[in-house]
């Protein structure tokens, strides 16, 4: 099934059969984790006379979910996980396609550039800076986005079930996250598990740079971009492109600053 896309300046066409998964499925078996999280569990749920087994003897399953958004599979967030007035992530996905841009970057060693991040990056440190989206943006979009997608170099398979609680993931700096802002993207996708370093004293430079919230705040009313959203711990396989994609965040209608999520994007098409 094929849709037309009516954008200036041109038409697109997209297959809306032919969906590209981004999202790490919540495989109860392997997973990634972040932050020290518990892995997350599934166990039948029983009461008196019934098992939540069927393997048990009961007549159907019913199971009990155990999970951290946040640390245990690709998810969405918003401004609320900084807030102390409670925000529902799922409430602020776009229910469309989105224009979006992939771009593959290898990130830098912080010690080899310029770029920042607060705290200063630690030694052996790696940042996904400004100066590497923009050289690895593509140069011919047909409409100006308002998602991006990264990629980050090597890409591993292994990120699909990463343990990241002993290791420093990379994360973007201050530099990034400003420019993302400059080029008015509202939606950001990464298969990192955190935009920020997992231990910066607290400070989550680049989510605030990227919801606009001001330096301490904690605030709703002071984000600038209370409607961004950031989707992290994704995995985009080396099959798909780096370019221009129309981009659907799925999600379950679940309250909280997070919530388990499947991106998926759809290929361009010209008629």
């Amino acid at each position: 099934m094929r849709a037309r896309i009516e954008r200036e300046p041109e038409a697109l066409t997209i297959d809306l059969s032919r969906p590209l998964g981004i999202a790490i499925g919540q495989d109860f078996s392997a997973q990634p984790r972040h932050f020290g999280a518990p892995a997350a569990q599934t166990r039948p749920w029983s009461v008196a006379g019934f098992s939540g087994s069927v393997a048990q003897g009961a007549s159907c399953n019913c199971n009990v979910l155990t999970l951290i958004p946040h640390c245990n599979g690709t998810h969405t967030e918003c401004v609320g996980h900084l807030t102390s007035a409670p925000l529902d992530a799922y409430r602020l996905i776009p229910a469309g396609l989105l224009p979006a841009v992939l771009v593959s970057v290898a990130p830098a060693e912080a010690h080899r550039t310029d770029e920042s991040s607060d705290p200063a990056p630690q030694a052996g440190d790696l940042l996904v800076t400004a100066r590497d989206l923009q050289e690895r943006w593509p140069g011919s979009v047909p409409f100006e986005p308002r998602a991006l997608i990264v990629r980050t170099l090597p890409n591993d398979p292994d990120k699909r079930q990463r343990d990241y609680t002993d290791l420093t993931a990379p994360y973007l700096s201050r530099e990034a996250a400003c420019s993302l802002v400059d080029r008015g993207i509202e939606h950001l996708v990464v298969d990192l598990p955190s935009i920020d370093r997992a231990h910066d004293e607290g400070r989550l430079t680049a989510h605030r740079v990227f919801f606009g919230l001001p330096p301490g705040s904690h605030a709703l009313q002071a984000a600038a971009r209370s409607a961004a959203t950031i989707t992290e711990l994704a995995f985009i396989p080396d099959t798909i492109a780096d370019g221009a994609y129309l981009l659907q965040i799925q999600a379950p209608a679940i309250g909280g600053d997070a919530v388990p999520s499947k991106p998926v994007l759809y290929a361009l098409e010209r008629p």
